[in-house]
């Protein structure tokens, strides 16, 4: 089967101020979005699948996929937060997403094959996607996935705290455990992170291998993420109604403690850029003109 490729594109930017996702970031007016489908196109990827929310469809339709035209088969997914199992309902007071899991449990039924996963605000650089098709469209058994790793000092900004996922990985250099970073500051040489508010800091390993949500997995993941949503729902929701998520690593996690599953790490040298914060924004613009000028893009994506 050929891979496909999940975007999720349906979270607020909460520390940007706004829909990030629908946000120009060159002269060209496209979005970071732009980018990643060009590259998964260049890469192998011929199905896309958009994770969005149902009132972003018309704004997505008449950008994104007019943009695309029949440059690759575009479809959506809608996360809605009353997509629960049978037998759940939404807690009273809830209005927060359920997080990047229930995301990709969204787009389940129209995944039919290995899938890769990646985040709609997040600029990867090619690499990220070409290593993910040749994994997924390579030889392998259902339960063996990857997970592109980055190196942390390669995925901050200076204006802000980030939220990474860091990594530990054994011997052969399959995944061990993703830890949940949510307060990650600079400087890229010293990173630290905080537990507290900012008061206090613990240092981390410029060199740690972090994960920006890009994964690629097998058919079979999405029965685990069925399965792990019922347990979250049973007891981990009691806890925080209203704010508990429910996250791909943490299923990751479960997986490889059981033992049922592989990750491979697959390294980058790539430089992560994005926008968490409007300040962030300007040096994207940057970057890009840059990328077009040694000619890694056109000047113009879907001409």
């Amino acid at each position: 089967m050929e891979p496909i490729l999940v975007i999720m594109a349906a979270g607020m930017g909460s520390r940007f101020g706004g829909l990030k996702q629908m946000t120009p970031v060159d002269d060209r007016g496209c979005f970071i979005l732009d980018y990643s489908i060009y590259d998964a196109l260049r890469a192998g990827f011929k199905k896309i699948i958009c994770v969005i929310k149902k009132e972003m469809e018309a704004d997505f339709r008449a950008t994104i996929g007019s943009r695309i035209g029949t440059a690759a088969e575009l479809c959506y997914a809608f996360q809605r937060l009353d997509d629960l199992p049978k037998g759940y309902s939404i807690p009273e007071g809830r209005q927060k997403p359920w997080g990047t899991a229930h995301a990709v449990r969204a787009a389940r039924h129209l995944i039919d094959g290995p899938f890769a996963v990646i985040n709609a605000d997040d600029f990867y650089g090619t690499g990220a996607f070409h290593a993910l098709y040749d994994f997924l469209s390579g030889e392998g058994d259902e339960h063996t996935h990857a997970l592109i790793a980055y190196k942390l000092r390669n995925t901050l900004t200076e204006n802000g705290t980030v939220a990474r996922g860091i990594c530990t990985a054994d011997e052969t250099n399959n995944l061990l455990t993703v830890t949940e970073r949510t307060c990650i500051q600079g400087p890229a040489d010293s990173p630290s992170y905080s537990e507290d508010g900012g008061q206090s800091w613990t240092a981390l390993d410029p060199e740690a291998p972090v994960s920006l949500n890009t994964w690629g997995f097998r058919r079979s993941f999405m029965n685990a993420i069925e399965t792990r949503m019922e347990d979250f729902l049973r007891s981990t929701l009691p806890q925080a109604p209203e704010k508990a998520e429910f996250f791909l690593p943490g299923v990751v996690n479960h997986c490889l403690a059981e033992g049922s599953d592989r990750v491979a790490l697959l390294h980058t040298a790539d430089v992560w850029h994005g926008v968490t914060y409007k300040e962030d924004l300007p040096a994207l613009k940057q970057a890009l003109e840059n990328m077009r000028n040694k000619g890694i893009y056109p000047e113009n994506l879907w001409t």
